[in-house]
């Protein structure tokens, strides 16, 4: 994979800087180098013997090395990482190191420079990047380096004191698009196993369409509710810049693949870009009379959730019913101080809780000029039975999310995928 990576970057002069992720699995029974990191540094802090573990990993990198035919050593690396696990430095550490060992080799790889991210890339205390000192340290940086290796998923605290941090899982995707974004290029390629962006889930839709071309807004809306090609922050470094992303096949690079831009007069294909779920949710259904002329209501009912740490998804709501959609899990948590708490709040007539709810999005730049996509919708789900437990759209008309019970998750999709891209 390597090897394909490298003829793919080293034929064309413009591909400059390259972002790696951590080795993958090699079969379908095989481990991913960060599973493995966390497993080796979990027994380092329990105290049990780890060294054999981190064998193993060190044997991992020696076979790529061996394969490509370059001369390496990661010996040096390995007994720093051997003793910062025994120091328990920290579990982004642990994760970060299957990202810098492969950027390591890249490199050697392309005869590339090596930038290691945590000296150029900073990252808060929540995992969110510092836009002021990174850019101004990465951007200097670039201008000086025509080309460059840059490990993906991490940086160190924006604090000063150089302890690695992580973005969370697939943020080597976050780590390109800063990147891109400091080395003012023209276009951020993001190589994976996949030739483009599909309009549905391949696991839940046999060989569905790929998009051509999506916008930033409604990637964001796909890869929030479960699309998973793209790292749903990984557009905010670039979104501003006009920098377009395009999504190619490391497998198959003739693919066309999907662009990915701010804005576009190209026409869509179908009404829908496409199509995306998750299942997990709860409602909070909260009735009283005469909700809708109480000043202050809704605030002091997601007050509520705030003191208790929980977002929400939608509020959809009536003249004497507010609706809320949770995350399940997180609800479950806090489930009778969140009720105690609403209580109190607004003193309401009822509260009635649902479990067990999938949110759908179908998200497209189409719905603004088409006509009857709700109506279509709901003959899709109606033609298989599936009753609609919640329906919300925003002002921007470019998407519709559909709440429906998670036994039918997945032939809710099939059927809103056929009647806008089989039968359109």
């Amino acid at each position: 994979q390597i090897k394909k990576a490298g003829k793919i970057v080293l034929s064309e002069e413009s591909r400059r800087y390259v972002v790696p992720s951590a080795p993958g699995k090699r079969f379908s029974d095989d481990t991913k180098v960060t599973d493995m990191l966390y497993r080796c540094y979990g027994a380092a802090v329990k105290e049990k013997k780890f060294t054999e573990l981190l064998a193993d990993i060190q044997k991992r990198y020696q076979e790529i090395i061996e394969g490509l035919g370059i001369t390496l050593s990661l010996d040096e690396e390995f007994a720093t990482i051997r003793d910062n696990f025994a120091k328990k430095i920290g579990r982004d550490y642990a994760a970060s190191r299957g990202e810098y060992l492969n950027g390591k080799i890249l490199a050697a790889y392309l005869g590339f420079e090596f930038i290691d991210a945590k000296d150029v890339i900073f990252i808060d205390k929540d995992g969110r990047y510092d836009v002021k000192k990174t850019d101004k340290i990465l951007s200097q940086k670039l201008e000086t380096t025509p080309y460059a290796v840059i490990p993906g998923f991490y940086g160190s605290l924006n604090d000063g004191s150089g302890q690695i941090k992580a973005f969370s899982r697939g943020g080597s995707d976050v780590t390109g698009s800063i990147v891109a974004k400091n080395g003012k290029v023209d276009l951020y390629e993001n190589w994976t196993d996949v030739s483009g962006f599909l309009i549905a889930d391949p696991c839940i839709v046999k060989n569905p369409d790929v998009i051509e071309t999506i916008t930033y807004k409604e990637l964001r809306e796909l890869s929030y509710m479960g699309a998973s090609v793209l790292h749903e922050n990984s557009i905010f470094p670039i979104r501003n810049e006009g920098i377009p992303i395009q999504i190619k096949n490391t497998n198959r690079p003739e693919d066309e693949g999907t662009l990915i831009v701010e804005t576009t007069c190209h026409k869509p294909d179908h009404v829908i870009t496409g199509i995306a779920g998750r299942q997990g949710f709860a409602t909070i259904s909260i009735e009283k009379d005469m909700m809708n002329s109480e000043i202050g209501f809704g605030r002091r009912v997601l007050q509520v959730l705030e003191d208790n740490q929980l977002s929400f998804e939608h509020t959809p709501s009536g003249i004497d019913t507010m609706n809320i959609i949770v995350e399940a899990n997180s609800f479950i948590d806090h489930e009778q101080q969140i009720l105690a708490g609403i209580h109190r709040a607004v003193q309401p007539d009822s509260i009635e809780l649902e479990s067990d709810l999938a949110l759908i999005a179908i998200v497209g730049r189409g719905m603004k000029d088409g006509r009857g996509t709700a109506a279509k919708i709901f003959t899709a789900l109606a033609q298989e039975n599936i009753n609609i437990k919640m329906i919300d759209q925003g002002s921007s008309e470019l998407n519709i999310i559909v709440g429906v019970k998670n036994i039918h998750f997945k032939n809710a999709i099939r059927a809103i995928y056929k009647m806008f891209i089989t039968e359109e």
